[in-house]
């Protein structure tokens, strides 16, 4: 049976069928904040570098931070919260990461390639997909419409010269009026960066391929069939801030979706999916030149799941219907090899094959007030389980929880309301929600997890409470011809914060780290999260637009959490003028005070850069070559930042170049 699945799903892109984009109705997306376009089918002209990673293009949200271990594979932050807090998908699709560390988040898997968009929502707004405390961002995928019969191709390539990366990729689209197919690949290729002042930063190197093909089919005048396929593959990963790199990151991510528009006035769209993804991580020590001892570390993680999406309307009533489900397989172990070869392998579990069940229903009313005036409510019931399959790993962990049980069953709630109104130019928000999450399967599971950010190894809880959130968001805007602002602020206010505790009855495993932490539970904590945005049209070609985020994190003795970001700062102006543009931006953060020392952080200095960027189009007839050329941090500073694993420097000055040949 373990089979069955991942051959059904391979048989079914092997014949490469799928389905249309069709455009809904706008009020399917009441509950989305934000959206970042990343689709390079054709690059657009107003990103300051278009071949840029997902990591950078999702930094662009003043809700969204990175946390960086190295120079891939950022974890998105959002709303100040970690990926234990929130939701990440793609085109709805749930995956979970096999790395303990947390080196594979699911970003890392996709590339601008093969992406159209980011849809981020904050708090219980991302609930659509699963239970989440701080959001969701789902990543939606870049494809054709039927239409008219037309051909595309396209190449992209860049260059980077603080890692010397070489970026390569190459894209396919054809389409009629029953059939379309879109196929992309992207490479990239680099080696250790340079901080300011050339300080060259070891292990930061990093090889990815990307392939992506999406492919789609008419079986009805108002039915479609839409199968998709991603492969991801990088190797010899260097992530300087932890002890140990990446010999193979892989996956392999499917999906078939079924859509039926009825022709009916009641239900306007009926969208069905399933899909199944594998993961394959393998940490690796063995071009580090100093091991006190050699350890192996790979991870499992398949996921098979489904959702099925209904639209309906009645009266000024929109309704949204989302049942969805998910298995999830999590398995991650280490071996040991003393340097006296006559002593015993030493092996464990540390996430000892944890089988993750969730089944849910959601449910969202947009309803239409007056012409100005519009409400949103949603709420969503799971029943989640974990399950140990592993008789080890059980064992393991009965050494400090012997009344554990093998399964672990729970409720899990959320519920939103969301008021808004617009009218002339002037739009303001008002919500309040609430949510809970189950812990994770390193906060449950994990055993003898090593951060390297605070020389402590962890060991997971199962007998955790669900983590709930009380939440409140509000929003202000005005937009004219010449001029836009908005201020937003949100508030959380989680109990049950889940975070690890020093245990001195227990000794460490990892050689050289302080002790051991249990995950345990604070009784609550706050997350305060304030942003201002401006755009201001100076002349018809000349834009200046500009962000300031403040935020705030404490739990309840006053103590401050760990990575909240201290008060940053964009500023730009953007130049576009027929097929030319150029812009200077300036970007930092104030100096880190606000700083966790309970959880090893450390003060942070301030830091500004300085960034510009041309780009011009050309035209050939029927084919286009768009450039890009730019520099960032043009001083050369060298700099980190509260987000930065270790406080190891970001890059120095970095000259690039990214050119796209379209016809």
């Amino acid at each position: 049976m373990k089979k069955t699945i991942p051959l059904f799903f391979l048989s079914v892109f092997y014949l490469n069928f799928s389905a249309q984009d069709i455009q809904h109705d706008s009020l399917k997306h009441s509950n989305i904040q934000e959206v970042i376009v990343i689709g390079t089918k054709d690059i657009s002209q107003k990103q300051s570098k278009p071949l840029s990673s997902i990591d950078e293009y999702l930094e662009q949200s003043a809700n969204i931070n990175m946390l960086k271990r190295g120079a891939y594979a950022w974890e998105p932050i959002l709303n100040n919260m970690p990926t234990e807090r929130t939701l990440v998908t793609i085109d709805g699709m749930r995956i979970f990461g096999a790395c303990t560390d947390k080196m594979d988040p699911v970003t890392s898997y996709v590339e601008v390639s093969n992406l159209s968009r980011a849809e981020i929502s904050s708090g219980q707004s991302g609930s659509s997909h699963g239970s989440t405390i701080g959001g969701s961002i789902d990543l939606v995928r870049e494809k054709s419409t039927f239409g008219d019969e037309k051909f595309r191709f396209g190449l992209n390539s860049g260059f980077e010269s603080v890692s010397l990366q070489k970026i390569f990729g190459s894209s396919a689209s054809y389409r009629n009026t029953k059939f379309y197919t879109d196929l992309n690949f992207m490479n990239r290729d680099a080696e250790n960066y340079k901080a300011g002042n050339g300080e060259e930063i070891r292990f930061s190197q990093y090889r990815k391929f990307n392939i992506s093909g999406i492919s789609g089919v008419k079986i009805g005048k108002n039915k479609l069939l839409e199968a998709s396929v991603i492969y991801d593959k990088a190797n010899d990963v260097g992530y300087p801030a932890l002890p140990m790199d990446v010999s193979l990151a892989e996956a392999l991510i499917t999906s078939l979706k079924f859509q039926y528009l009825p022709k009916n006035k009641f239900i306007s769209d009926w969208e069905t999916k399933i899909y199944f993804n594998t993961i394959t991580h393998r940490m690796d020590d063995t071009k580090r030149p100093s091991v006190p001892i050699h350890m192996d570390m790979p991870g499992w993680s398949k996921t098979a799941g489904y959702f099925s999406k209904l639209q309906t309307t009645l009266n000024q009533h929109h309704f949204n219907l989302n049942l969805n489900g998910f298995y999830n397989q999590s398995v991650a172990e280490m071996t040991m090899y003393p340097t006296n070869p006559t002593e015993n392998l030493m092996f464990m579990y540390t996430w000892p094959d944890v089988r993750t069940f969730n089944q849910g229903i959601f449910l969202e009313d947009h309803f239409q007030l007056d012409d100005f005036s519009e409400f949103t409510f949603s709420a969503s019931l799971s029943y989640h389980s974990n399950k140990v399959q592993s008789d080890f790993g059980l064992n393991s962990l009965q050494i400090f929880y012997p009344e554990m049980k093998v399964q672990n069953n729970r409720i899990l709630k959320s519920v939103s309301a969301n008021y808004s109104r617009n009218q002339f130019g002037f739009e303001y928000g008002i919500g309040v929600g609430y949510g809970d999450r189950a812990p994770s399967v390193s906060e449950g599971y994990g055993f003898y997890l090593f951060n390297s950010s605070e020389n402590y190894d962890y060991i997971g809880n199962p007998n955790l409470k669900n983590e709930s959130s009380l939440e409140a968001n509000a929003y202000l805007s005005l937009k004219k011809t010449n001029f836009f602002g908005k201020i937003s602020s949100s508030y959380f206010h989680i109990s049950n914060y889940i975070v690890g505790k020093v245990n001195p009855n227990f000794a460490p495993m990892t050689i050289g780290a302080k002790g051991v932490k249990l995950y345990s539970a604070l009784d609550y904590a706050t997350i305060f999260n304030i942003s201002l945005d401006a755009e201001i049209k100076v002349l018809p070609e000349l834009k200046w637009t500009s962000q300031v985020v403040y935020s705030r994190g404490k739990d309840f003795e006053n103590v401050n959490l760990p990575f909240i970001s201290p008060i940053s700062y964009l500023s730009k102006i953007l130049f576009e003028k027929n097929k030319f543009n150029a812009e200077v931006s300036v970007n930092g953060n104030l100096k880190h005070s606000s700083y966790a020392s309970v959880y090893g952080e450390k003060p942070v200095s301030d830091y500004v850069l300085l960034n510009a960027n041309l780009g011009y189009k050309f035209d050939f007839g029927h084919s286009k070559i768009f450039t890009k050329l730019g520099v960032e941090n043009l001083l050369d500073r060298n700099y980190t930042t509260y987000a930065d694993w270790n406080r190891i420097p970001r890059p120095g000055r970095n000259f690039f170049v990214n050119i796209n040949y379209n016809f």
